[in-house]
């Protein structure tokens, strides 16, 4: 598939998951900004695929990026950042998202799993309440939480004393 097509809008993926619904497909949703796309991305990301069989990420717009993470961010556009993650092979679609949490993409798309990285535990994760009310069961995957976009710039940004 094209990665480009794996990018919808939120009624283009509440109508293809309907598809998979209908077909028994177990549907897990994932979720993170994605600047400067790391091995942490990656394995959280095949983590949640791990927990479902079809795995919808949602990203960060641009307007919600610089809220959540400051000034000078994010590094990529959102455009940029979503064709990355579709690129991925455990991602089946994205979806762009504006709002300051995902907890409307939840309403709207009611996934069987939502799954949050490491950085999480079960008690932490913002959305569970509403997750729970929904039926809608919290995972969390990935590994340890030892890579981060904010690190990697650091050291980016760092003169090299070679």
């Amino acid at each position: 598939m094209d990665t480009r097509q794996k990018i919808l809008s939120r009624e283009g993926v509440r109508e293809v998951l309907e598809e998979h619904r209908r077909a028994g497909r177990r549907i897990v949703f994932a979720n993170g900004v994605f600047d400067l796309l790391h091995v942490g991305h990656v394995r959280y990301l095949q983590a949640a695929r791990a927990e479902g069989d079809v795995l919808v990420v949602g990203v960060n717009s641009n307007r919600s990026t610089r809220t959540l993470k400051g000034e000078g961010r994010p590094i990529l556009t959102e455009q940029a950042r979503a064709t990355l993650v579709a690129a991925l092979a455990a991602v089946d679609y994205v979806v762009l998202f504006d709002e300051p949490d995902v907890k409307p993409l939840l309403r709207a798309l009611h996934p069987d799993v939502h799954a949050k990285g490491t950085d999480y535990t079960p008690e932490s994760v913002p959305e569970r309440d509403l997750a729970a009310s929904l039926g809608i069961r919290v995972a969390i995957v990935g590994d340890p939480k030892q890579h981060s976009t904010r690190d990697l710039l650091g050291r980016l940004r760092r003169p090299s004393h070679d």
